[in-house]
């Protein structure tokens, strides 16, 4: 399997991941208050929406990598 493949099949999974679960959370670290030896630190929890065009956009580039990159010129 050429790397061209496994690309292409990469970009179709992480658009049906992305299809699917719409986005993903993260945790981020921040320092609030710093007062001498004494330090605060609060965890955030960040979430990044995922517009369906992208999932989609992914899934149309893998599937044209799959027809369009196995052809030999």
């Amino acid at each position: 399997m050429n790397s061209l493949r496994i690309v292409a099949i990469a970009f179709i999974v992480s658009g049906v991941l992305a299809l699917a679960y719409g986005g993903f959370s993260y945790t981020k670290d921040t320092t609030a208050v710093k007062l001498g030896p004494i330090e605060l630190s609060v965890k955030e929890k960040e979430t990044v929406n995922l517009p369906m065009w992208v999932g989609v956009g992914a899934i149309v580039v893998g599937g044209l990598l799959l027809v369009l990159g196995g052809k030999k010129q």
